[in-house]
């Protein structure tokens, strides 16, 4: 039937070009990183279709109900209460830019509150697990250099994956003692890098990425941090870099962000003041940096009952 078939063409293109505006007012209006907006991206798409096939037009058709509708549609397809969070937190963010933008006239989810999060603590090494990685025997040549380095980078500086294989060899000031990073929507900021970091990240700058870069093959790069055909590094492979080093010292499934996790954790247990941790992690919200208030508190509490004589009367 002509008349439907119009009807059901017309409609992925309304909903995208709405879509669409919202996640270019995010890159440009907002400067949400590039993996934020990608996500952003790929959760507004499942919810446009999820409106697709509840035939649904524009987005000035959709109710509460509709939204819960497709929340516990998420939660049906066995999606994690983060991922659910992250969805929701997004279709909330185009309804309230699309009243804001005049396109339409209600926001069906003013009132819906994101799931509570479960009180999950992040995954940390203990001192003596970071030694043990740090300290153990790296591969001869530059790609042990270079290995060793992104690890104590990442544990010395407390940095994301993203932001370490974003480095340039500019942003990098030894004699100084930081490092010029580029976090979450591109803004900047310092990090200490001293110790055993800077001596680790010095011999590979000044041995092991000169002889990747000269693998190029003429074409340049100001990365920091170089693969074998003297190109950036990507992100995947510092995670099977991780793993692999982590594997080697009996720390199964070591994740990059785990590096961080440790770095803040130790650096608060050390007496380190919540504000200074919060710049050097480059956390937007203090609260965010405040959940390792709550890792050290378990520690403390474990060290308790191991201790008191009267802990388990």
């Amino acid at each position: 039937m002509p008349a439907n078939k119009e009807h059901t063409e017309a409609t992925p293109s309304s909903l995208a070009v709405a879509a669409g505006e919202y996640l270019d007012y995010l890159a440009v209006e907002r400067g949400l990183a590039r993996n934020t907006i990608a996500a952003y991206r790929r959760d507004l798409t499942t919810y446009c279709a999820y409106l697709e096939r509840a035939d649904i037009a524009s987005f000035e058709e959709v109710t509460r109900q509709v939204v819960e509708g497709f929340v516990a549609d998420r939660r049906d397809g066995g999606y994690s209460d983060a991922s659910v969070e992250r969805v929701l937190a997004a279709v909330k963010g185009l309804h309230a830019f699309l009243v804001r933008d005049g396109a339409v006239a209600q926001n069906p989810t003013a009132a819906l509150r994101l799931p509570k999060k479960a009180d999950c603590l992040p995954e940390y090494l203990s001192v003596e697990d970071v030694s043990a990685l740090l300290d153990q025997d790296f591969p001869e040549g530059e790609m042990g250099l270079r290995d060793h380095a992104i690890l104590e980078v990442l544990y010395g500086c407390g940095l994301r994956v993203s932001e370490l294989v974003g480095l340039d060899v500019g942003d990098i000031h030894i004699d100084d003692g930081f490092v010029l990073v580029r976090g979450k929507g591109s803004k900047e900021r310092l990090a200490p890098l001293v110790g055993s970091a800077a001596r680790a990240l010095t011999r590979y700058i000044g041995d092991g990425r000169t002889l990747l870069a000269a693998h190029a093959h003429g074409t340049e790069t100001s990365a920091v941090f170089l693969n074998k055909n003297g190109r950036r590094l990507s992100r995947q492979a510092v995670h099977a870099i991780c793993e692999r080093y982590g594997r080697q010292v009996g720390l199964v499934g070591l994740h990059p962000h785990t590096l961080r996790h440790s770095f803040a954790t130790h650096m608060l247990a050390g007496g380190a003041d919540l504000r200074v941790l919060q710049e050097i992690l480059g956390h937007a919200d203090i609260s965010t940096t405040q959940v390792y208030t709550h890792v050290d508190r378990t520690q403390l509490t474990e060290v308790y009952l191991a201790a008191h004589p009267l802990a388990h009367r």
